[in-house]
């Protein structure tokens, strides 16, 4: 039976991450980056594409897991008729090549355990040339090789293109593995004690989490999204990643399925205004200095999305040798998506070098400059369409959340200007754009007669990113075209109480055949809007209920089927888990915070 989205759970090392299933299965495993190609893809085919299974013969899904306190430190458990075994999982931070400690302990009684070890290069395409070296097993094809390290005693042996060991553990008793990732033209890696590596990553996590501010309701889950948004860092640079995985798709069998693996601008003052509020302004500084070398050069070849270190190029091809997640095929790597036109971003970014420098953190002379530049490109291209927020692959549109943002860029710098006399720049002009922003939208992005706003000009589709026009100051949220909004998105939007993001038809908007789930982040933006507007018992019973679809170890994907009640997108998804902490500060944090896009000290105009 092939697993579900919500069956993984999550390890990394701050540069790449792996899934590990609940039957003890590492089922996806980029090396060395999380947008390498992946050595482990059974994810997204079957076992012959690799994986790493460790579990007690004869076993299928083990009977409890967990991750311990404050940590991203894996443990896995399972009851035999023979006893109790369990084996942590973990990554530790590196040095400079990447590894994987396996740790199976006897818990109780005396139990076989199995590992079975299938790897495969160039995302499951690639069958390596194994062979024996200085008490390793070593796995070389091109310009990766796996180093595989064990116990003396555990015997290994190779069969059917796969390194399998049988063992025994009893009460008390430990056993180790460590895989190793190198370039094959460099020496033999530097061997890595495996319970100094747990010790150290344990304590390492529970510093980092020390740290968090946090201090309200559902605590564990602010804490175990953090974790998470911590966990989908490129600590290199500061990057932090939308998910570490491609193509889990949005609808089972369906061809909504893409790559993730990549640094979105959409969710830069989400992310910074969550890092900032929870106390981590080393993050937050970090996240905004890889934005600012990310974006810098013409601001009319601002891109949507970059690589881990602000890559530009992102090209988009397929798998043919991968069937997909349950058959949901085309497998993507890269994303075409790159080269959409998205107006929003220019206000994503103004707005979250606003709220980092309001925020105290270190200031960078050329910021001004590039705000300048930006404010210059927007002045004329805000009136032009685009594909909008939701990198819808169909005709451009005059989006209403892409206008609205153009106005958050007029706003923010207008008001950093009025704080600050003395920076350059013609402040009447920005004015006088941000007025006729917030008019036109108003006029044309209005519809009276349903008393709401609108996905697209002239369009009757409505749009959850509706949901933060009260957020981002637009308008104040006592005013009737907000709680019309609300009202309309809620009734045309949601299916059992959760949100989507537009009508997938694809006669509206996308052109793409199938459906797709309710968007997890859409509903925290649907508790917000409702805590806004004075319905805060709604928004707190929507609260509970997202928190409540959070997995067994408190992972969120991209997607939920509340039909089904299955997870569904790339997983775990960073601009859930974003939407979740945001939520619980704007909830139960005071009147400080605003979820994370900043916001404005006066709410709207006109």
């Amino acid at each position: 039976m092939h697993p579900s989205i919500e069956d993984y759970a999550l390890i990394g090392d701050h540069q790449t991450a792996a899934l590990v299933g609940r039957d003890g299965s590492i089922d996806w495993l980029c090396l060395p980056r999380f947008d390498s190609a992946a050595c482990f893809a059974k994810l997204l085919g079957d076992e012959e594409n690799g994986h790493w299974r460790i579990a007690p013969k004869g076993a299928d899904a083990c009977t409890r897991r967990a991750y311990r306190t404050d940590s991203l430190v894996l443990d896995t458990e399972w009851e035999t008729e023979d006893g109790t075994v369990r084996v942590t999982d973990l990554m530790p931070q590196r040095d400079r090549a990447p590894d994987v400690v396996r740790i199976v302990e006897g818990v109780k009684g005396r139990v076989t355990v199995r590992s079975t070890l299938r790897l495969r290069f160039d995302h499951g395409s690639i069958v390596p040339w194994m062979r024996k070296s200085d008490g390793h097993r070593v796995a070389v094809a091109g310009p990766d090789s796996v180093w595989l390290r064990t116990e003396p005693e555990v015997r290994t042996w190779g069969k059917d293109f796969g390194t399998h060991s049988e063992f025994e553990v009893a009460e008390g008793e430990k056993v180790a593995f460590v895989l190793t990732w190198h370039p094959s033209h460099e020496p033999r890696p530097d061997r890595v004690d495996p319970y100094e590596a747990l010790a150290a990553s344990l304590s390492d996590w529970r510093a980092w989490v020390a740290r968090c501010r946090y201090d309200g309701p559902h605590r564990d889950a602010v804490v175990r999204s953090l974790i998470t948004l911590k966990a989908l860092t490129y600590a290199p640079s500061g990057g932090i990643v939308a998910a570490p995985t491609t193509s889990l798709p949005e609808e089972i069998g369906g061809v909504r399925n893409w790559d993730y693996r990549y640094c979105w601008l959409r969710d830069s003052t989400l992310t910074l205004g969550a890092l900032l509020a929870c106390g981590y302004q080393e993050e937050a500084a970090a996240w905004r200095d890889w934005l600012l070398r990310a974006v810098a050069g013409d601001p009319a070849e601002l891109q949507i999305m970059y690589g881990l270190a602000g890559e530009r190029r992102i090209p988009e091809f397929e798998l043919a040798w991968l069937p997909g997640f349950r058959g949901s095929a085309p497998v993507r790597i890269g994303n075409h998506a790159v080269r959409q036109s998205q107006l929003d971003v220019y206000g994503e970014v103004i707005d979250s070098l606003t709220l980092a420098q309001h925020a105290g953190l270190p200031a960078k002379p050329h910021v001004w400059r590039l705000r300048q530049a930006l404010m210059d490109f927007l002045w004329s291209a805000w009136r032009e369409p685009d594909e909008g927020l939701w990198e819808v692959r169909g005709p451009r549109r005059h989006f209403v959340h892409s206008k609205v943002m153009a106005w958050v860029a007029a706003d923010r710098t207008v008001r950093t200007m009025e704080e600050n006399p003395d920076l350059s720049g013609d402040v009447d002009r920005w004015r006088a754009m941000r007025d006729e922003v917030h008019r036109e939208v108003c006029e044309r992005g209005y519809d009276p007669e349903r008393n709401t706003f609108t996905q697209s000009y002239g369009s009757r589709e409505l749009d959850a990113a509706l949901l933060l026009i009260p957020r981002l100051g637009f308008l104040p949220p006592d005013d009737p075209r907000v709680v019309g909004t609300v009202d309309a998105v809620r009734a045309e939007l949601t299916r059992d109480g959760l949100v989507r993001r537009y009508d997938s038809d694809p006669t509206a908007i996308d052109g793409l055949p199938g459906n797709e789930g309710s968007f997890v982040v859409c509903s925290f933006w649907l508790a917000d809007a409702l805590h806004l507007t004075g319905r805060t018992k709604e928004a707190l019973d929507l609260f509970e209920r997202l928190v409540a679809l959070r997995n067994d170890v408190g992972l969120l994907a991209e997607e939920y089927d509340p039909v089904a009640g299955h997870q569904l997108g790339n997983f775990p998804q960073a601009f859930s888990h974003i939407g979740l902490v945001g939520t619980a500060l704007t909830l139960f944090d005071g009147e400080g915070h605003r979820g994370g896009y900043g916001g404005s000290d006066e709410e709207g105009a006109g």
